[in-house]
């Protein structure tokens, strides 16, 4: 997020001369300002902010719809702060906010790109998506070194809940032994007779990349019940239990691992370094443009603006192609 910021920051003041101020803690800094809550922007507050992961900003899950008059509030308080424009930086929770203020009460709001899980419609690749693949590669080539020593399957649990793209991409290119994504519904007598014919071979391991939105029955499993301000439940689990059944099938003594939020943290790759500061210039370009009620967007190389409508109209899933593609690999 801060490759936008940054991006947006410099070329707002440096090309258009505008001033620009950042909002703390997303739509909470809107709907409950505090005295921190607007930040003036410089180019020298965010020049060498790029190979920072986060948010100079933060952020929260706050939702100005779930209260009736709290999104009203929220143009209210852009109104007092003398907010002409604004760029949201979300993934569906924040920019479907976005695209009902642009609606509802004709906000300025251009829509910026952000989830690690890659699932926004209408762009081919979020930022942060290439970093958090990265970060579960490596995990599993590290986690690889003890399956073999100790002679363990290991079940590597991934983010994920509706798209599995993180674990398709991360099993994919960390050559694990099996790959679960929600989209796919997952076949416990073949991954068992798999891992059977592997210990056979003198081969009492493996690796299992799995999303955290994977279901064995049709209910997901989860830490909580309670619900956050988008009614999302909080996932979680899945590695255990599915751990425990190829154990109790296999005879083979199988763990699991929960990478968490070490997904989402850390470094940012130099492609979304890349990726962010190219989404920020034309989200800049887009509001002198007056492009309100859209999203920048990648399309192949070029990067281009759609309505938030399409972008968020959507889940985007994984094709059942590319899934062929890491399965090709199972074994």
């Amino acid at each position: 997020m801060n490759g936008v910021i940054r991006a947006v920051t410099i070329k707002s003041i440096n090309d258009y001369g505008y001033e620009v101020a950042g909002i703390k803690r997303g739509w909470k800094g809107l709907l409950a300002p505090e005295t921190d809550s607007i930040r003036k922007l410089s180019v020298a507050d965010v020049y060498y902010i790029l190979e920072a992961g986060g948010t100079i900003l933060g952020s929260s899950r706050t939702n100005p719809y779930k209260k009736e008059g709290d999104a009203a509030l929220v143009v209210e308080n852009m109104q007092e702060f003398g907010i002409e424009a604004l760029i949201a930086i979300g993934g569906d929770d924040t920019l479907g906010v976005a695209k009902r203020l642009h609606d509802d009460f004709g906000i300025r709001i251009v829509g910026c790109p952000k989830t690690i899980d890659n699932d926004l419609s209408s762009t081919d690749t979020t930022f942060g998506y290439d970093t958090a693949v990265s970060i579960a590669t490596e995990a599993i080539d590290r986690i690889r070194t003890t399956a073999k020593s100790h002679e363990r399957v290991i079940v590597v649990e991934i983010m994920g809940r509706h798209a599995g793209w993180i674990t398709w991409g991360a099993g994919l290119a960390g050559a694990a032994n099996v790959t679960l994504i929600p989209e796919i519904e997952p076949d416990l007598d073949a991954i068992t007779e798999l891992f059977k014919e592997r210990a056979e071979k003198g081969e009492r391991w493996g690796i299992v990349a799995v999303s955290e939105g994977v279901t064995l029955s049709e209910e997901y499993i989860i830490q909580t019940a309670e619900r956050d301000e988008f009614g999302h439940v909080r996932l979680g689990g899945i590695g255990e239990t599915l751990a425990t059944e190829i154990k109790e099938r296999t005879r083979i003594d199988t763990r699991h691992v929960v990478l968490g939020h070490l997904q989402r943290g850390g470094t940012p790759t130099a492609y979304d370094r890349i990726l962010s500061t190219r989404y920020g210039l034309k989200a800049a370009e887009a509001v002198k443009n007056g492009e309100w009620g859209k999203m920048v967007a990648l399309r192949g190389n070029e990067i281009v603006t759609v309505s938030l409508a399409e972008a968020t109209g959507d889940t985007k899933t994984v094709p059942k192609n590319l899934y062929e593609a890491a399965a090709t690999f199972f074994g």
